[in-house]
């Protein structure tokens, strides 16, 4: 009985609510303020209101340009030469400044209260497949709308039938599928946007169904309209490069898929306890395993040859990978590809044959012939040439594709001193170069980097050949910037 006098007393104040003076949003606002305390199922009463708004409030709002990938003049690779013209100096220290942008890993944005599951006695499920992973949720031709145009009342209309009980399993089939998949948020909105292709077509019902599933799990988004087109923009904790965007209420929106040309007209409203999207990658997602063909990579100098293979499937997730910056930092771009994890198909063959071609030699040894391996088995060549632009690798793409430069290398580097001997790893910047340092728990030479009061010695792995604690001579009086990674 309560619960349906607090009904009626939401649903009496909230005409009240409208006829006072302020824009609709402030009355949305102060809408949620008020249900949040009378309404048990505010999820719903909010998905309600959100379709009445959807009649009347819009705002124009102008793009913002898109923020270009940093494009520098990349530092030659060199091949060591037993009798350097620069003499090596022991122990030199090098200035620095230290970033330090740890993955950001924090719980995955959830609806803003539980979503009640509706049993049915004859579940019906729709299968479709996200990067050849098959996947079903419970939706049937009944689930199916059209939206005739992109105008307010259709848009509305159309919110309203979303919202209703009927679509509530959908949505938590999704939810189970980002669990069960550990599908991170870009993998999440990939795959909601998918299923919603596969479900009605490639157009504006699949971008309304996508907005909303993606809003129900508790993401921010926001609803555009231009030349009788729907576009879902996303909100972003990253700033996301080559990609046009909107600025509002300080947060960053991106268009998901096609951009507009210019301005739109956007729903400026807000869901309760809405979280931007994290391009951060703790997990991988679950891919099903389609493997390539195995690659030998072997070292000049030491007896290491391994036989690698990788996830196609995952390649191709990679490959639609948003580039992106925190903070307005591009540094931070590359702490994120070192901090993704390496899939366990590569993981278990990579790291088996390496750990046993170093077994029973020390810590700092081991670095060395590591540092080898990445600077003989992989051949040189500069994004621009074979992509076109700068494009950071994965760890799995450095291992596949036949070109790297100097920022896959470190960030493959990285990775397997880390797993392999337990040291700590940065990565350093110079204008043009990427490479690496490792603190070392055993007397080291060469050129090394303080942080902490500890020593990190250079290990660059484009200079072909160079033992630990020497850099290329093109970077020897240049001051650094290094990225601490996660231990």
């Amino acid at each position: 009985m309560r619960r349906y006098i607090a009904i009626s007393l939401l649903l009496s104040v909230f005409p009240a609510i409208h006829a006072q003076n302020g824009s609709f949003r402030e009355q949305f606002e102060r809408f949620q303020r008020e249900a949040a305390t009378t309404y048990s199922d505010f999820r719903r009463e909010c998905n309600k209101r959100y379709a009445d708004f959807l009649l009347k409030a819009w705002e124009w709002f102008d793009s913002n340009p898109e923020i270009s990938k940093p494009v520098e003049q990349e530092i030659p690779p060199v091949i060591y030469d037993e009798e350097p013209t620069v003499p090596v100096i022991d122990n030199k220290v090098i200035h620095e400044e230290v970033i330090l942008q740890p993955v950001i890993d924090e719980p995955q944005p959830v609806p803003v209260e539980p979503i009640r599951e509706t049993p049915v006695v004859l579940p019906v499920y729709f299968a479709f497949t996200f990067y050849n992973t098959p996947l079903k949720v419970r939706a049937e031709d009944k689930h199916r709308f059209i939206l005739k145009t992109v105008r307010e009342r259709d848009l509305s209309r159309a919110w309203e039938q979303l919202s209703s009980s009927e679509y509530d399993n959908l949505v938590v089939d999704c939810l189970r599928i980002r669990e069960e998949y550990r599908l991170c948020d870009w993998a999440y909105l990939s795959m909601i946007k998918t299923f919603s292709n596969s479900f009605l077509g490639a157009g504006n019902e699949s971008t309304l169904l996508t907005a909303y599933i993606y809003s129900q799990s508790g993401y921010r988004m926001r609803l555009g309209v231009s030349n009788d087109c729907l576009y879902m923009l996303y909100g972003s904790k990253y700033e996301i490069y080559n990609t046009s965007y909107y600025t509002i209420d300080g947060s960053f929106f991106y268009p998901l898929d096609s951009e507009p040309q210019g301005g739109l007209r956007i729903a400026n409203f807000s869901f309760p306890e809405e979280k931007d999207m994290v391009l951060s990658i703790t997990e991988l997602p679950k891919l099903s395993v389609s493997t390539t063909d195995y690659r030998t990579l072997s070292a000049r100098d030491y007896p290491i040859s391994v036989k690698t293979s990788v996830n196609k499937n995952l390649l191709d997730f990679y490959s639609g990978y948003p580039s992106s910056q925190l903070n307005g930092n591009p540094m931070t771009r590359w702490s994120m590809y070192a901090e993704t994890p390496v899939e366990d198909h590569t993981a278990d063959g990579l790291f088996s044959a390496l750990r046993d071609s170093i077994q029973g030699k020390s810590r700092t040894e081991a670095a060395g012939m590591l540092l080898n391996f990445v600077q003989t088995a992989f051949v040189y060549e500069y994004d621009d040439k074979v992509w076109g632009a700068d494009r950071a690798f994965f760890a799995e793409e450095t291992l596949y594709y036949p070109y790297c430069d100097c920022e896959d290398r470190s960030i493959l580097y990285s990775h397997l001193v880390r797993e392999l001997t337990g040291l700590d790893v940065m990565l350093v910047y110079y204008p043009g170069h990427l490479c690496t340092a490792v603190r070392f728990t055993e007397p080291v030479s060469g050129d090394y980097i303080v942080s902490d009061g500890s020593r990190y010695y250079i290990c660059d792995p484009t200079y072909i050949g160079a033992p630990v604690g020497l850099g290329m001579p093109q970077t020897r009086n240049q001051k650094p910037t290094v990225i601490l990674l996660e231990k």
